[in-house]
């Protein structure tokens, strides 16, 4: 396993600040029923590490005496932790909201055959990992079969009245790239998850969320032994205008991004890149700053370049 903290201590990332704690995220353990190439905290079938029951004791008497709204439960696979069941409904009895981040394959695990419907009796939201739409790509990631027992698990949920008109059960997708790449645009992926999962295997979901993988780890070891570490952990070219708006260039895909001040993609240019063609980001950014084209997309004849920061 290569090293990569020694990589990822030297950054000029800005200081965070502090609101008010509402969501407390729990890492129940590294035990999982997988072993994605993507994991950055090296979950698998043989990791030992668990949270312990006197910990989950200190969790609850802390959301007695904090603020928290909400518990976010995350692992390896959070449900293989024996005393998943018994901290989700003790959070639910203090009036949290509980999330699970589960991988699906997880509710065909021997001894968690009635695990849906504890979920949905809890009226737990499940944000579930479905790295892509298409058998081929989850089954390169997460392993052969994968694609399908998460289908299945994805039709129980619904059968359950997840994702389902005026229902209060709430199930979320996630996609994460494969390689040393950043994600598409997340509305237009969405929009692409709904109709082929629809179409193919009449399944509802609510919203998908698309994340970058952290080059840690597994994942980070990977980059590593692929030469691809160095230019994953290289900032992209970053610029923010008078207005708040977000500009990226982002070499790596061919294509600019611009976010608002929320962090929500507004508009996307490029995308696509032939052999021979100068790619979108050569032209689109001067000296570091971000340019777009007045009234048109980039790259038109005769429009003129507008630079927002001036």
């Amino acid at each position: 396993m290569h090293a990569t903290l020694p990589l990822l201590q030297n950054s000029d990332f800005p200081a965070i600040q502090r609101r008010p704690l509402k969501i407390l995220q729990v890492n129940l353990g590294y035990l999982c029923n997988q072993q994605c190439l993507h994991c950055h905290v090296n979950a698998g079938p043989n990791r030992k590490e668990i949270m312990t029951q006197e910990t989950i004791n200190q969790i609850i008497d802390f959301i007695v005496k904090s603020e928290i709204t909400s518990v976010d439960l995350t692992g390896g696979a959070p449900e293989l932790n024996p005393h998943f069941r018994s901290l989700v409904e003790q959070a639910k009895k203090l009036g949290c909201h509980i999330i699970d981040r589960c991988n699906l394959t997880v509710l065909h695990e021997p001894g968690q055959e009635d695990l849906a419907v504890f979920l949905a009796s809890q009226q737990v939201e499940v944000t579930a990992s479905l790295p892509c739409y298409q058998e081929d790509n989850v089954d390169a990631q997460r392993g052969k079969g994968v694609f399908d027992s998460s289908i299945k698990a994805l039709q129980t949920l619904n059968s359950l009245g997840y994702a389902q008109p005026d229902s209060p059960l709430r199930l979320n997708l996630v996609y994460n790239p494969q390689g040393a790449s950043l994600p598409p645009p997340q509305a237009s992926l969405e929009d692409d998850y709904h109709k082929w999962l629809k179409e193919k295997y009449n399944i509802e979901f609510n919203q998908l969320f698309t994340i970058t993988n952290m080059p840690i780890k597994r994942f980070g070891s990977t980059l590593i032994s692929k030469g691809e570490f160095q230019s994953f952990g290289e900032p992209l070219p970053l610029e923010i205008d008078t207005f708040g708006m977000v500009w990226v260039a982002d070499s790596g895909n061919n294509r600019i991004q611009q976010f608002d001040t929320r962090g929500r993609a507004q508009k996307t240019w490029g995308g696509k890149w032939k052999k021979g063609e100068n790619p979108i980001t050569n032209s689109w950014f001067r000296k570091g700053r971000p340019w777009y084209v007045s009234g048109s997309k980039p790259g038109k004849k005769g429009k003129k370049l507008i630079n927002p920061l001036d």
